[in-house]
């Protein structure tokens, strides 16, 4: 009895473990996506990027952010300029280029696409 109680909660938690790494990567599956729509609406800082993405509910964190900005930005995908801050040194605002302006639309297409073959794919799934 006790090893079936004790089987019980160690797949529980592994059970749990598991669905909180696929939620957190379809999160940076789409994170892309989601901060090239924000930079394409006005250039952007990355603080500003973050709060937007805390306001849709997509929590995350500088670390993960700069990295990303970077690796798009050695892809020719964004670039920055440097503007004054009233409240300390230069900042970095990032803007698409064409480049990026083509890759945008190319990944909306995509998730356009995908979603609805998501929809497609789980609309027969009883929900309750």
């Amino acid at each position: 009895m006790v090893v079936c109680i004790a089987w019980y909660y160690i797949s529980s938690y592994i059970c749990s473990m598991k669905i909180e790494n696929a939620k957190i990567q379809m999160r940076k599956g789409v994170l892309e996506l989601c901060i090239l729509s924000i930079i394409a609406e006005k250039e952007a800082y990355p603080s500003d990027i973050i709060e937007r993405l805390c306001e849709a509910n997509m929590n995350v964190v500088q670390g993960t952010i700069y990295p990303l900005l970077m690796r798009l930005k050695n892809a020719g995908i964004l670039n920055y300029t440097w503007k004054e801050s009233r409240s300390g040194p230069p900042r970095k605002y990032y803007h698409l280029t064409d480049t990026g302006e083509l890759f945008l639309g190319e990944l909306s297409e995509t998730w356009h696409t995908l979603v609805h073959a998501v929809n497609e794919s789980t609309k027969n799934y009883n929900k309750g």
